[in-house]
């Protein structure tokens, strides 16, 4: 196969970089409106309370958990409404959620929704078009609202985008390369997203080498249809690793809620001292690590009930594995894009339950140890291998790792992927590995997974591990595995 671009090996040399900007800011006319010391200026000017990373630090030094919610729309006006009325909720960081078309670098798609949303009075994208809008349009964002803003732009190659979004005050872009090339390409290489993800760190980097400190939300959830935390926190900690070679300092390990608490928990609590570890190990010793969970990122329940069920769930995840912050989702997710009333319900319910449990202990005992050392040695395996295979570079070994199947998400789209792992939930309601492919886990622990999954199917009543699997992605009712 050919792979294409090859990765760069350390931070991108600055007069590489250089040229790429040049290339980058030339794609879309916005892009001219972007000056690197202007838009570093711009943010030492900001008022406090705009930066994420110091936002996350001083909630990580408080045990306190913080709330993201998601969202964006396609006009500057109603993103404004959008912003404000969830600061007036109570949402601790801010998302600006991109629109396909910009996703995709199809700015001229994302001009002609613009206009229809303008004529129509409502949102015909399904986020907000950073790009089209440019510098001054972003930036009225910021200036409405004394929060810090995230990008969210959930592509593989955002790089204008991010260019534009940090340009305008916003302090995190969230993603990386691996989890928006197993979730949205088909067709790419990792070396290509890599690369591409690569350019967006070395900007982040670029500020904070000038004293604004940039933190790199990273996402574990993937494909968001049952990703084992194995597997979720080898891509966080491969891209974390990734963000701090290019001058991140401040990086989100990101995972996904798997429906079963004890298993959400113990990633939780495994994630920060793993990312310590393998960030120390590589030199990123000054990184500093903070841990964020997604709630349910599979099909959701279309009654509100039971989806404010989901979503309280997720937030006692969070208490009581320590997250630095949680995603928040709304009781709509089901039905299409949340207003904003119901992105607000969501914000307000986590909220709650985040109160209630704040200073409660979570009685885990025997079985989160032994589920906390399983999910560190099944990581471990996966990411000293891939470390192995890019001899040290975490950008060339997360590659290798992709096309050897060291490194597989199930359901990916991508033709270049594996796709040889299958998950399977056991009978407490824990994802566990049906068929783990060419992930390279000790003999005892695919020992485990065997009997884990064998003990479900046994006991199903004659119905096959296909149907079982089958009923796990369209059901996240956990408790109710017989």
């Amino acid at each position: 196969m050919d792979k294409g671009v090859a990765v760069y090996q350390g931070s991108i040399p600055e007069k590489d970089f250089q040229a790429l900007r040049r290339q980058v800011l030339s794609t879309w006319p916005t892009g001219n409106e972007v000056d690197f010391q202007e838009a570093v200026a711009y943010h030492r000017a900001l008022p406090p309370g705009h930066n994420v990373a110091q936002a996350l630090m001083t909630a990580k030094a408080a045990g306190k958990t913080l709330i993201q919610p998601r969202g964006g729309v396609a006009l500057i006006d109603e993103q404004i409404n959008l912003l404000q009325g969830l600061q007036r909720v109570g949402a601790d960081l801010l998302p600006v959620t991109l629109d396909s078309y910009t996703r995709n670098n199809r700015y001229e798609a994302a001009e002609s929704a613009i206009q229809e949303s303008a004529r129509n009075g409502r949102s015909m994208l399904n986020g907000f078009p950073i790009v089209n809008h440019g510098l001054g349009g972003c930036r009225r964002l910021t200036e409405a609202v004394d929060r810090p803003i995230v990008g969210r732009p959930g592509a593989c190659d955002a790089r204008l985008a991010a260019e534009i979004s940090l340009a305008a005050g916003f302090s995190d872009f969230e993603g990386g390369p691996l989890d928006y090339f197993f979730s949205y390409s088909k067709t790419l290489t990792p070396e290509q997203v890599i690369r591409d993800w690569q350019y967006i760190n070395r900007l982040a980097g670029s500020y904070q080498e000038q004293g604004i400190d940039m933190h790199q939300e990273q996402y574990g959830a993937i494909t968001g249809t049952l990703v084992l935390p194995c597997l979720g926190l080898s891509v966080v900690i491969l891209e974390g690793l990734m963000a701090a070679e290019q001058g991140v300092r401040y990086v989100g390990l990101g995972l996904g809620q798997t429906g079963c608490l004890l298993q959400d928990v113990a990633m939780l609590r495994v994630a920060p001292g793993l990312g310590r570890h393998y960030l120390d190990r590589l030199g990123y010793k000054e990184t500093e690590v903070t841990t964020l969970l997604y709630q349910w990122m599979g099909a959701f329940p279309p009654d509100e009930a039971a989806a404010m069920g989901v979503i309280s769930l997720a937030a006692a995840a969070a208490a009581f594995g320590k997250a630095t912050y949680l995603i928040s989702k709304s009781p709509h997710e089901a039905l299409g894009i949340p207003t904003l009333e119901a992105n607000a319900q969501g914000v307000r319910a986590t909220r709650q339950v985040l109160g209630m449990l704040g200073n409660q202990i979570y009685p885990g005992g025997k079985e989160l140890v032994e589920e906390m050392d399983l999910l560190e040695r099944e990581t471990r395996a996966i990411v000293d291998r891939a470390l192995e295979l890019g001899e040290g570079s975490p950008g060339l070994g997360a590659a290798q790792a992709v096309h050897a199947g060291v490194l597989d998400i199930p359901f990916s789209p991508s033709r270049v992927a594996k796709n040889r792992v299958m998950p399977l939930r056991d009978r407490t309601g824990a994802i566990r590995f049906l068929d783990s492919g060419a992930i390279p886990l000790p003999s005892d622990i695919r020992q485990f997974h065997r009997d884990r999954v064998e003990e479900r199917i046994s006991s199903a009543g004659g119905r096959s591990a296909y149907d079982l699997l089958v009923e796990d992605i369209y059901s996240i009712k956990t408790g109710m595995i017989g």
